[in-house]
């Protein structure tokens, strides 16, 4: 009734409803007979319904989404005091390089040292819920607090009354609820979008723009403004170098003080391995003991003078305790100032937090789900500014010492919260000494690990040149604009650069030849023995197995130009696409098809135009003078300028093997260059084989097109296509032909058994009367048994067992008519009603060379 009723619409709105079947004939029993195989296949294309119900989500993938929430739940019943003993260094040992570190990097977002407190605190507190990592620390990170530092300053021009720390904590809060919305739809793939390149590029400019930030507060500059361009800093502080004051001492001397320690660490465990475990640990703690060593020299100097008073810049008070917890201010008036710095924000928050957590996930083995961790992210950054915390995200140095350090889960980070609190109650007496200058030391030494090394860069340029340029246009971007035009840059440009090569991409004609497979000097499968028995190709003939291959017929991929191509065929071609081919790529890489057929074939009907006013513009053909002097001669005009050598064209195998999606540009173009060519073929018809097709969407695209079935004539010998099928045998292991050789494999290894058996009997009874005769005749005499003597018992062959199993593969080979005939079900791997849709380019090839040339005996037949 609903079929009914969907045909009469379909009339009513002029609507050609596509047969099921358009390639009626393989239904027939006469057209099927010659496929002589067991079963038949139909392929059914895909339904748009079947589309959408995958996408409803079961039962159990609903209960699966909700238990990936909370991946802790997977593991938290197996806890034990091994994994505690692991965490519990790990978690202490990030809390004492977290608390300098968060304090510095607080200073770097213009605010006060207890915001990075608050932040360090819920970071490693939260993450552990919703972590798929166990080496990751969240907390503030140098380039996010120098972006949140920008921010503050940007917002104290526009809402002057709104404290910096609640515009951090908002900017947290919308950041974080953009990032767990993503989270929560699984579109974690959405971070894939940026290259390595861009990241790269990205971490380096801001390394270098936060290190040459901390400069003036290094060594004590004054005069300028550190928020400019990184470029006018440098200037300003070569031209102030002169108002240095006491604070290069105390910043100049830890920031060596820092590199010392861990070069000298790291010699230690290079020339001394015993004792590489205690070097990486005061390595680690590197930062903590610089900060103890000044703040005490600082007490030291400034203990005798009144308080709020200093011979440098030191901390002076640090709030006890969280007295900036609060609901966070959101209201329109913030948003609407925020929302311009909310892409950046959420770009810097993702791709530090998922490229360091991928990293150290393959690193130690084990898989992170990008998805959950943006949940984890979001949902940090949405509790941090409850605590008047802001943004934090994933940090690198400590994610590297975490690792280092023995961490066994993401329990770690709770027991680095309690260090963390720890410092937040306890100690706030000892920060008022902590020197700002030696805090800029730690920033600045931080930051210096973020920078791309040269090795890395020249790694980048062997692999691809233009990257590198992309490079370096971020980090200039960078150093000469902001951090925020730095990443839009590379970001962009990495993209265009894709587009670019996808529009512009041109496919490959390709050209057969036949290989082999060497071992050595050895051709493998020309080997009774053979060394790989039954891999590949093998034929198990004592001839030399060969397959064939297509290659570019240009060799631009690199290959051996010595080689030489075979032509498919002539008037057939095989072109393969290199980008896809989708609406962007469709026209470039059709009309590099049409060109080059155009190039090496010749019109089928060369006198297809009676009368000069028949021609087209573009096409104007001899001239008149020409035509007189070719009447003149008894030639005839059509052939004037035609290579009548070239081939006329035949067939076209297109290779899908890169194509996944078409689209119906592509398809609509492809239909335009099918009907373009016919006409040039005309009154020939052109065969369009497609090969490794990998979707069946596309499949079903290409079907409606009209490809994938012969083109129907109407003078009948169409009748005469010779369907050739790729065909496999049904049941894999379990099938009649693997049963059958199981069963002569048993028999082969059993005789050999038995061989060797006896053949080990005869071996001990020679033996015995070798030694007997050895005694008899004495042990001069010159007739003794052995080698040299003449009356020497020649030894007897043995067959081993490993040399009958080595030999099953010839066996199986030389028996295959015997062994399979009649046992083995075989069924075609793709449908037969597509005929033109082949599982690779060598049945292409066969079934296109196989029909061209059945189509011409059963022209000569027919007429």
């Amino acid at each position: 009734m609903t079929s009914g009723v969907g045909h009469k619409v379909a009339r009513l709105l002029g609507i050609q409803l596509q047969p099921k079947d358009p390639y009626h004939h393989v239904n027939d029993p006469r057209e099927t007979a010659h496929f002589n195989t067991d079963q038949t296949f139909v392929e059914e294309s895909p339904r748009v319904d079947d589309f959408f119900l995958k996408l409803v989500p079961s039962g159990p993938q609903v209960w699966r989404y909700l238990v990936s929430l909370f991946p802790f739940l997977s593991w938290i019943g197996y806890y034990n005091l091994q994994w505690l003993a692991g965490d519990l260094v790990a978690g202490i040992t990030i809390g004492a390089v977290v608390v300098p570190q968060g304090m510095a990097y607080a200073r770097l977002a213009n605010l006060d040292v207890q915001f990075g407190l608050y932040s360090s605190f819920m970071g490693v507190l939260v993450y552990w819920f919703f972590a798929t990592s166990k080496d990751i620390t969240i907390g503030p990170v140098a380039v996010m607090s120098q972006l949140t530092g920008a921010v503050v300053t940007d917002m104290a021009a526009v809402l002057p009354d709104v404290p910096g720390h609640v515009i951090a904590s908002a900017l947290a809060l919308l950041a974080g609820a953009v990032v767990v919305s993503i989270g929560l739809i699984r579109c974690g793939w959405i971070v894939d979008i940026i290259s390595l390149t861009s990241l790269s590029a990205f971490m380096t400019g801001s390394a270098i723009c936060i290190a040459v930030g901390q400069v003036p507060s290094l060594m004590g500059l004054s005069g300028f403004s550190t928020r400019d361009p990184t470029y006018l800093v440098f200037v300003n502080i070569l031209k102030h170098l002169n108002t240095a004051s006491m604070d290069a001492a105390m910043g100049l001397s830890a920031l060596a003080m820092l590199y010392l320690i861990r070069g000298v660490c790291m010699w230690i465990g290079t020339h001394y391995p015993k004792h590489q475990k205690l070097a990486f640990f005061i390595s680690t703690l590197r930062v903590v003991f610089v900060i103890v060593l000044y703040t005490l020299i600082s007490y030291l100097v400034n203990r005798s003078l009144p308080r709020g008073t200093a011979r440098f810049k030191i901390l002076f008070d640090v709030p006890r305790g969280f007295q900036n917890a609060a609901v966070p201010v959101i209201n329109t008036s913030i948003v609407s100032n925020l929302i311009g710095y909310l892409p950046a924000t959420v770009v810097v928050l993702l791709i530090e937090h998922i490229a360091i957590s991928k990293s150290f996930g393959r690193v130690n083995n084990y898989r992170i789900n990008p998805s959950q961790e943006m949940v984890a992210i979001g949902i940090t950054n949405m509790l941090g500014p409850f605590l008047g915390g802001y943004a934090a995200t994933g940090s690198f140095s400590r994610t590297a010492i975490k690792s280092k350090a023995g961490v066994r889960t993401p329990f770690a980070g709770v027991i680095t919260a309690f260090v963390v609190l720890l410092a937040i109650y306890a100690l706030p007496a000892v920060f008022y000494y902590i020197p700002n200058a030696s805090l800029s030391a730690v920033i600045i030494h931080a930051v210096g690990d973020l920078i791309t090394p040269p090795n890395t860069v020249y790694q980048f340029w062997l692999v691809s040149p233009f990257e590198v340029l992309i490079f370096f246009v971020g980090v200039f971007v960078t150093i000469f604009s902001s951090i925020e035009n730095g990443i839009y840059t590379t970001v962009l440009l990495s993209a265009a650069m894709l587009l670019f090569r996808i529009l512009r991409s041109n496919g490959r004609f390709l050209g057969r030849v036949k290989v082999q497979s060497m071992l050595g000097n050895r051709v493998i499968g020309n080997d009774r023995q053979q060394p790989v028995p039954g891999y590949g190709t093998f034929t198990g003939s004592q001839e030399a197995p060969t397959r064939n291959i297509f290659l570019p017929i240009t060799h631009a991929d690199g290959s051996n130009p010595e080689i030489e191509l075979d032509n498919p065929y002539p008037g057939i071609f095989i072109y393969r696409f290199a980008e896809g081919f989708s609406y962007p790529n469709a026209g470039s890489s059709l009309e590099h098809l049409v060109e080059h057929i155009f190039a090496h074939t010749r019109r089928t009907n060369l006198a297809h135009f009676d009368r000069p006013g028949d021609r087209p513009w573009n096409e104007p053909g001899p001239s008149r003078k020409d035509m007189k002097a070719a009447a003149a001669a008894g030639v005839d005009a059509g052939i004037i300028g035609v290579d009548v050598s070239l081939p006329t064209l035949k067939a076209v195998i297109l290779d899908f093997s890169s194509v996944n999606h078409v689209d119906i540009t592509s398809v609509q173009q492809l239909i335009d260059v099918r009907n373009q060519l016919d006409r040039y073929a005309s009154p020939d018809i052109v065969d369009w084989h497609i090969a490794c097709i990998n979707n069946r969407w596309a499949k079903r695209a290409l079907a409606a097109a009209g490809f994938g079935y012969p083109t129907v004539v109407p003078d009948g010998p169409h009748r005469r296509w010779r369907s050739i099928f790729s065909v496999a045998e049904i049941g894999g292991s379990h099938s009649a032909a693997a049963a059958a050789e199981v069963e002569v494999n048993e028999k082969e290894i059993a005789r050999s058994r038995r061989q060797t058996a006896a053949d080990v009997e005869v071996g001990n009874k020679q033996q015995q009367q070798q030694q007997q005769q050895h005694h008899h005749r004495g042990p001069n005499d010159p007739k003794k048994v052995g080698t040299g003597g003449s009356e020497s018992v020649p030894r007897k062959s043995t067959v081993t067992f490993e040399d009958a199993v080595l030999s099953l593969h010839q066996k199986r080979m030389s028996l295959g008519p015997e062994l399979h005939s009649g046992r083995t079900v075989v069924a075609p791997v793709h449908g037969i009603n597509r005929p033109l849709f082949h599982v690779d380019l060598t049945s292409a090839l066969q079934s296109a060379v196989a029909n061209v040339e059945g189509r011409y005996e059963g022209l000569e037949e027919h007429h």
